[in-house]
C-alpha cells in the first residue's frame, strides 16, 4: 500500500520545506500537491525549483497533482469563482485549460504520474451542453499531458455530472481511452456508499482520496474520525491502489501529522479483496 499524503492539510497555508520534513519523518513517502497559489504558486520558477529541492531533500516523491478548482486574482487572494473545464462559456472555459497547462507544465521540473482533475462543480445537475464542453477541454489536455508523460484522473464530486456512473459513461461515451479516475471515499459516502461507488469505478481508478465524514458534509476528517464503515470500505478497495489521505486544513499540523501516520498502520491492517 503505497502512502501519500495531500498538501490540502496545509492549504490555507504557504507551503513550506518544514511541512516536508515532518511528512517525511513520519515515514509517509510521497505527496499530492494541491494547486492553490496562495499554498504554492505553480506559475513562479522559483517556488518550483526550491520544491523540486525540497522533495529531493526529504527523500519525497510527487505522487499526484490536483488541479486548481477556482480562479485566483492573485498568488495571495482565492477569488472563490469556479475554474471549470466544463464552462459553456468558451472564455472561461479556454481560461481553465490554461491554467491547468501551467500545472501540467510542473512536470517539466518535478516529474509526477498523475493529474486529479474536477469535471463539474459541486451538486451540479447533468448538462450535455457542459458534457460537450468538458470533452472539448480534457480532449486538449489530454494530449498535453501525455507530451508531460501525466494521465489525467477525474475525481468523483458530490454532483450528478461527476457520479462515477456518469464519469464511466463520459470516458466511454467519448473513447478518450487514456483518460482515468481518482475514488474519493467521503465523495462517494455522501452518495452511494464507498463499495457501490467504487465497484461502479473500479476498472478505471489509477488513484484516490481517502477521508471520512459524518455521510451531509465534505468534512475530510481522519479515517474513523466519521462514519465510514472502514473494514468493509477498504476490502472493496483492496490493496494495490495508492491511499492519498486528502485532510481538512488544521491548526496543529504537528499533531496532525502525528495522527497521519497511526491512521496510515491502521489501513494498512484493513482486510483486503481476495484478487
Amino acid at each position: 500500500m503505497k502512502r501519500v499524503l495531500s498538501t490540502y492539510l496545509f492549504v490555507k497555508r504557504k507551503l513550506t520545506s518544514a511541512m516536508l520534513a515532518d511528512i517525511a519523518h513520519a515515514g509517509i513517502p510521497a505527496i499530492e500537491l494541491f494547486c492553490s497559489r496562495a499554498h504554492f504558486d505553480y506559475r513562479a520558477p522559483q517556488e518550483v525549483r526550491e520544491l523540486a529541492d525540497w522533495l529531493a531533500g526529504h527523500n519525497l516523491t510527487l505522487h499526484s497533482v490536483h488541479a486548481p478548482t477556482d480562479r485566483e486574482s492573485s498568488a495571495a487572494r482565492e477569488s472563490g469563482v469556479p475554474l471549470s473545464i466544463s464552462d459553456t462559456e468558451r472564455g472561461r472555459r479556454q481560461e481553465a485549460v490554461d491554467e491547468i497547462k501551467r500545472v501540467l507544465d510542473l512536470a517539466e521540473v518535478i516529474p509526477f504520474p498523475f493529474l486529479v482533475q474536477h469535471i463539474a462543480s459541486v451538486r451540479e445537475p447533468m448538462d450535455p451542453r457542459k458534457w460537450d464542453a468538458a470533452f472539448s477541454s480534457l480532449e486538449h489536455l489530454m494530449l498535453f499531458a501525455k507530451q508531460r508523460k501525466v494521465t489525467i484522473a477525474l475525481e468523483n464530486t458530490p454532483s450528478e455530472m461527476a457520479s462515477p456512473a456518469n464519469l464511466r459513461q463520459f470516458i466511454h461515451e467519448t473513447r478518450l481511452q487514456h483518460l482515468r479516475l481518482c475514488f474519493d471515499t467521503g465523495h462517494a459516502h455522501m452518495e452511494d456508499g464507498v463499495a457501490a461507488s467504487f465497484e461502479t469505478m473500479r476498472e478505471l481508478v489509477v488513484t484516490t482520496h481517502v477521508h471520512d465524514n459524518r455521510g451531509e458534509k465534505d468534512e475530510h476528517l481522519l479515517p474513523y474520525e466519521g462514519t465510514i464503515d472502514w473494514k468493509a470500505a477498504l476490502k472493496a478497495l483492496g490493496g494495490s491502489l495508492p491511499r492519498v489521505l486528502e485532510l481538512k486544513d488544521t491548526a496543529t499540523p504537528g499533531r496532525t501529522i502525528e495522527q497521519v501516520a497511526a491512521v496510515f498502520e491502521k489501513l494498512g491492517q484493513a482486510p483486503r479483496a481476495k484478487a
